[in-house]
């Protein structure tokens, strides 16, 4: 048995890269059938999913027509699996990369362009300016030199919202606008069954 803290990595331990998830992915649900996360999606390679199977983490809720054989048997493989165990979902959304490109929806906070993006400190670091949610927004390439060393007021650029702390929902939120490339037909009822309906 293996203590809480292995169990935790275990549970939480998703696939980022798709070249790795191109033959069969299983979406992983909490036990409140909800997806452990949207962005990155919580997908698992079959592989990992017909482990946690075996070793009774998960029940099977879909299956894709596809067998995998052993010695003595063969397996569908899942397509949809759902933890026996809930997972707390973290209260805080980690400062990456990633996760600051996610919450400003992969687009320039000054132009809005959507290509060549990198990140731009507001207040520049030569004046004092923090790494933070509050003081680094995505920028394209372009915008990023136009602004250079100076502030928003002496190079006459301004931002499009102003940037602050996503909270866990809003990620969540924000990421069901940006699905992976590859989504199974049996994914979908879990993916947006808990979406707010358009009114």
């Amino acid at each position: 048995m293996l203590d809480d803290h292995h169990q935790t990595d275990f549970r939480t331990q998703f696939v980022r890269e798709p070249a790795n998830l191109r033959h069969y992915p299983a979406l992983v649900l909490n036990a409140d059938y909800r997806p452990l996360s949207y962005y990155p999606l919580s997908l698992w390679p079959w592989q990992e999913a017909i482990k946690a199977v075996f070793l009774d983490r998960v029940s099977i809720i879909a299956e894709y027509d596809h067998e995998v054989r052993s010695q003595r048997q063969a397996f569908r493989i899942p397509s949809v699996v759902v933890l026996k165990d809930f997972v707390r979902p973290q209260k805080r959304v980690a400062f990456t990369r990633f996760n600051l490109f996610l919450r400003d929806e992969f687009c320039c906070q000054y132009c809005g362009a959507k290509g060549d993006l990198t990140f731009d400190h507001v207040v520049p670091r030569s004046r004092g300016g923090v790494t933070s949610w509050e003081n680094v927004v995505a920028a394209c390439s372009p915008c990023n030199l136009r602004k250079a060393n100076r502030s928003l007021r002496h190079s006459g650029m301004h931002l499009r919202k102003p940037p602050r702390q996503p909270s866990v929902e809003e990620m969540h939120a924000v990421g069901r606008r940006f699905p992976p490339n590859h989504l199974h037909d049996s994914w979908m009822d879990f993916l947006y069954w808990d979406a707010e309906l358009e009114s």
